[in-house]
C-alpha cells in the first residue's frame, strides 16, 4: 500500500505502508546507527518521535524477546529505505514487521533516506505525518501544526515505586523513561534499585534513605519539567548522584544551567566523545534533542568532563566539591559500543 511521509510545508517522501496501517504525526528524527533498531523501537526516549533510520537495510535480524528497552514500542512511527523479511539470526522469533503490526506501529519503506535525512539536516528536526494511501489535504497540515509532545515524561514514567534486588547498596533511580538495560547494568553491579515515578517529592526518596541517586533518560524537553528541577535541587548534595541524558541536562539545570534544542539532534551509535579527565576518545551511543550550555553553567562549581568531537557540545559534567556527575550520551548503550561502561563503576565507587 502507498503512503508518504508529509511536513508541514509540503515537503513529502513517498513509500510503502508495512507494518500497522494507521496515519501517525510526530517529530521526524534520524539515528544513524547500523543495528539495535529494536532497542531504538523501545527507548521511552523516543517517544513521540517517528524515527528515519539512515543505514539502508533494517529488519534483517528480525525482532526477539531479549533486546528491549521498555514493554512495548515508543516510537509514533518508523521509516526505513528497505525493509528486509526473511530474517536471519538464531535469536530471532518474528519479522520485524509482525513486531510493529502487534504493537500498532506504522511503518514506511521504500523511501530516499539519505534525502530525508538531508532534508532533515537542513530544516532541523520537525514535525511530520505518516499518509496512508490517500492524497494530503488541510487537516493533515493542521495535524501537523498542532502535534504537541510537551511533558512527555508524564505519559512514560512508571505509574508508581517498584524495588529490584539483589541487595547490597541501594540506589533511588527516578524513572524518566528508563532504559532497561541502565536497570540491567546497576543490577550486575549488586545494587537495590527503588523506581520512582518521575515526580516523586524529593522528601519520600531522602526519607527512603537510599545510599544514592540515579536520574534517567528520558523524552522531550527539559526545561518544561520545573517540578523535577526544583526536586532535584533538595537531592543534590545529600547523597551521591549520577544522570544519564535527559537525568544530565535536569542536573545541569538544576546547578544554574541552561538547555538549547540542537538542530538535529545527535542519534546513533557511532559519536566520539572525548573524556578530558582521561585523556582518551570513545565512540559512544546518543539519543537526545537538546544540549546545555556551556557558558551557562558556574565554573566555579562544576568542571566538563566530556565533550563531542563532532560540534564540541557538552557530553559530561563533574562537581567539584560534592559527588555528582553526569553524562549526555548511553554508557549502557544498546544498542551500541559498551565502551564507556566505566561510569556505572565510577557511580559505584562513589557510593
Amino acid at each position: 500500500m502507498k503512503g508518504y511521509l508529509l511536513f508541514e510545508d509540503g515537503t513529502r517522501f513517498e513509500g510503502e505502508i508495512f507494518g500497522y496501517e494507521k496515519e501517525t504525526v510526530g517529530e521526524v528524527v534520524f539515528n544513524t546507527g547500523m543495528t539495535g533498531y529494536q532497542e531504538i523501537l523501545t527507548d521511552p526516549s523516543y517517544y513521540g518521535q517517528i524515527v528515519v533510520m539512515t543505514y539502508p537495510l533494517i529488519g534483517n535480524y528480525g525482532v526477539n524477546s531479549d533486546d528491549v528497552e521498555s514493554e512495548n514500542p515508543k516510537v509514533k512511527g518508523f521509516v526505513v529505505r528497505e525493509l528486509y523479511e526473511n530474517y536471519s539470526n538464531w535469536r530471532g522469533s518474528e519479522t520485524l514487521e509482525n513486531y510493529l503490526c502487534k504493537n500498532k506501529i506504522v511503518g514506511l519503506q521504500g523511501v530516499d533516506t539519505r534525502a530525508l535525512t538531508k532534508f532533515l539536516r537542513e530544516k532541523g528536526s520537525m514535525a511530520g505525518k505518516i499518509i496512508v494511501a490517500k492524497e494530503y489535504d488541510e487537516n493533515d497540515i493542521e495535524d501537523i501544526k498542532n502535534f504537541d509532545n510537551h511533558r512527555a515524561v508524564e505519559k512514560i514514567t512508571t505509574k508508581k515505586p517498584y524495588t529490584l534486588k539483589p541487595k547490597l547498596t541501594k540506589i533511588a533511580v527516578l524513572d524518566f523513561g528508563i532504559k532497561q538495560n541502565i536497570i540491567r547494568f546497576l543490577l550486575k553491579r549488586k545494587a537495590q534499585l527503588i523506581v520512582y515515578p518521575a515526580m516523586t517529592p524529593s522528601e519520600k526518596i531522602l526519607e527512603d534513605n537510599p545510599d544514592g541517586i540515579f536520574l534517567s533518560n528520558g523524552p522531550g524537553d527539559p526545561s518544561e519539567l520545573h517540578e523535577v528541577i526544583e526536586n532535584i535541587k533538595k537531592l543534590i548534595g545529600k547523597k551521591p548522584m549520577f544522570g544519564i541524558c535527559l537525568g544530565h541536562q535536569l542536573i545541569c539545570l538544576a546547578l544554574g544551567g541552561k538547555t538549547t534544542k540542537l538542530k538535529y539532534g545527535h542519534r546513533g551509535t557511532n559519536h566520539p566523545v572525548k573524556d578530558l579527565l582521561k585523556d582518551r576518545v570513545y565512540i559512544t551511543s546518543q539519543n537526545h534533542g537538546y544540549v546545555v550550555e556551556e557558558d551557562s553553567l558556574d565554573k566555579g562549581d562544576v568542571i566538563i568532563s566530556h565533550i563531542n568531537l563532532n560540534d564540541e557540545s557538552i557530553e559530561g559534567i563533574r562537581h567539584k566539591k560534592l559527588p555528582l556527575f553526569s553524562v549526555q550520551f548511553h554508557p549502557e548503550a544498546s544498542p551500541g559500543p559498551q565502551d564507556t561502561a566505566y561510569l556505572f563503576d565510577e557511580f559505584m565507587e562513589m557510593l
